[in-house]
């Protein structure tokens, strides 16, 4: 088990569309963690993947979570898709390859957020898993249709080795020190307050 190195690091946000954000476990929580997850990822200048599963059937990306995509600065990539994991097709491997060029999957350390646990985010960590990727799980920024389904889900991706986390450890172990220059901009953030419900 690794610390996050915040050269080897990309941001994976999966399927948080439209129809299935009114039915998800904490909904306000995901959104909200899974923005300050991307303003993190912006401060740190690590790249982020947004993912999108047949949105003409399931709707478009949430409002507020696509507006916190525009506004980041880090490089960054959309990717529309109809198979359930990420991995199903190579697309999403060359955009790994392509924000990443110099980290071999073997290194490559992959923070997920996203829906539905038991669908989406499990195929695509267990396919990045198989990869040689690490895979390191924002328990706060991934849910489902009900606690259960949340619950299991993360239990599996663990059981498989992904590495269960959260958005300010991540963010910690980017900076690894007080005196990094995202130090005080991070701190603020934190600052802001949690959603929990």
């Amino acid at each position: 088990m690794e610390l996050l190195d915040v050269e080897r690091s990309i941001v994976a946000i999966i399927d948080l569309q439209g129809k299935l954000m009114e039915m998800i476990y904490r909904p306000r929580m995901v959104i909200a963690s899974t923005i300050r997850l991307m303003r993190l990822a912006d401060l740190f200048r690590v790249p982020v993947i947004m993912t999108e599963q047949y949105p003409r059937g399931l709707g478009g990306t949430h409002p507020d979570v696509l507006a916190a995509y525009e506004e980041l600065r880090t490089p960054k990539r959309r990717m529309e898709k109809t198979s359930f994991g990420c991995c199903g097709g190579p697309d999403f491997e060359e955009l790994l390859s392509e924000l990443r060029p110099k980290v071999t999957a073997g290194r490559r350390q992959i923070v997920v957020a996203g829906i539905e646990a038991h669908v989406c985010v499990m195929q695509t960590v267990i396919e990045l898993l198989r990869g040689g990727n690490q895979v390191h799980l924002c328990w706060e920024c991934i849910s489902g249709r009900g606690e259960e389904y949340r619950k299991h889900a993360l239990d599996r991706m663990t059981d498989a080795g992904a590495i269960l986390t959260n958005h300010e450890s991540v963010g910690f172990e980017w900076a690894r020190h007080k005196d990094h220059t995202a130090f005080k901009a991070m701190s603020n953030l934190f600052k802001e307050g949690q959603i929990t419900d």
